[in-house]
C-alpha cells in the first residue's frame, strides 16, 4: 500500500512538473552575416595573410596574385604610345614653306594688279599670278588636311592605348585583394604559392560582434511581435547552463514555412511557423550555429 502511494506522488509530482511554464517561447540557431571574397584574377597566389579566427579589417589587403605578367603588358602599351606620340607630325614646321610661298605668291598678285591697272604690264601676267595664288592655295590646303588625318589617326591609336592600359590598370588592382568588410575569418579555402583562378573561394568572414538569432513563432505569437522590440535571449550550453541577453528583433518573415526539425516552438503541434531574427551584441561567448531562446 505504502509502495502505491509513493507512485501516485511520483506520478503527481512530474504532471505539476510538465505543466510548469516553459522559461523560453521559441528556440533557434545563432548566425552571423558572412561573406565569401572571391579570386577576380589568375595567377599564382604571391602573398596570403589571413587565418582562421583571425581579425580583418574592411579594406585591408590580405592577398596578392602575381602581377608580373600585367605589369609588363602594360610597360609594353607605354613604350607603343611613346612610338606613336613621335610619329605625330609638327603641323606648323611642315606646312611653313608653303605658306611663305603663298605669301609670296599674293605680293606678286598685287603687284601685277597695280601694274596693270597703271597699264605697265599685260593683263595675262596677273592672271597667272592668280592662278599661282590659287594653286599654292589648294597645296596649303591639301597639306593641312593630310597632317590633320595623321594626327587624328595617331591619337586614337594612343586613345586606344589608354584604354588598354586602364584595363591593364584594372586586371592590377583586383591583383590586391581585399576585404569588404571587418569581421573574423571563419574559413580560409587556399595557402599560399597555389595557384588560383577567377571565381575561386579565398576565404569566408564574418562579423560577429553581432549575432543573430533565427527563431522560429506560431502563429498566435506572430501578432505580439513587432520589428524593433526588445526580447530576452538566452544561450543553451547544455546541463541547464544559460547565459541572459537582451536582443532586438531585425526581421519577421512574411511568409510562412514548415517548423524544422531541429526547433521546438510554444506549441509544438504546430506545422507552420514564422521565421524570426533578434540581433543580440556578442560578449565573445556566443558561437555559430549554437542554440538559443527567446522569451518574449
Amino acid at each position: 500500500m505504502r509502495t502505491i502511494i509513493v507512485t501516485i506522488l511520483v506520478a503527481i509530482a512530474l504532471l505539476s512538473c510538465s505543466k510548469k511554464e516553459k522559461e523560453y517561447d521559441a528556440t533557434g540557431t545563432f548566425e552571423a552575416t558572412e561573406t565569401i571574397v572571391y579570386s577576380e584574377q589568375n595567377g599564382q597566389l604571391m602573398e596570403f595573410r589571413a587565418e582562421e579566427g583571425g581579425e580583418l579589417t574592411a579594406g585591408e589587403e590580405f592577398a596578392l596574385i602575381d602581377t608580373t605578367s600585367i605589369e609588363l603588358q602594360i610597360r609594353q602599351l607605354q613604350a607603343n604610345k611613346k612610338v606613336f606620340a613621335s610619329q605625330k607630325p609638327d603641323a606648323q614646321k611642315q606646312i611653313a614653306a608653303t605658306r611663305q610661298q603663298l605669301v609670296k605668291a599674293k605680293a606678286e598678285q598685287k603687284r601685277y594688279s597695280e601694274l596693270v591697272a597703271d597699264g605697265a604690264a599685260p593683263r595675262k601676267m596677273l592672271d597667272d599670278a592668280q592662278n599661282q595664288v590659287a594653286v599654292i592655295q589648294k597645296q596649303l590646303d591639301a597639306q593641312v588636311s593630310a597632317l590633320a588625318t595623321t594626327s587624328h589617326s595617331l591619337d586614337s591609336q594612343m586613345s586606344a592605348v589608354d584604354a588598354q592600359v586602364a584595363t591593364l590598370c584594372d586586371q592590377l588592382r583586383k591583383c590586391h585583394i581585399t576585404t569588404p568588410v571587418s569581421g573574423t575569418v571563419l574559413e580560409k579555402y587556399v595557402e599560399r604559392g597555389e595557384l588560383v583562378v577567377a571565381g575561386k573561394p579565398l576565404v569566408k568572414i564574418a562579423d560577429i560582434s553581432t549575432m543573430y538569432l533565427r527563431a522560429y513563432l506560431t502563429s498566435a505569437q506572430i501578432k505580439d511581435i513587432k520589428i524593433g522590440q526588445t526580447v530576452t535571449v538566452m544561450t543553451d550550453y547544455g546541463k541547464a547552463e544559460r547565459n541572459q541577453y537582451q536582443g532586438t528583433v531585425t526581421w519577421i518573415s512574411s511568409k510562412s514555412e514548415f517548423t524544422p526539425k531541429t526547433i521546438l516552438t510554444d506549441d509544438e503541434r504546430a506545422d507552420l511557423v514564422y521565421s524570426v531574427k533578434i540581433a543580440v551584441k556578442n560578449d565573445g561567448l556566443i558561437k555559430l550555429g549554437m542554440y538559443g531562446e527567446v522569451k518574449l
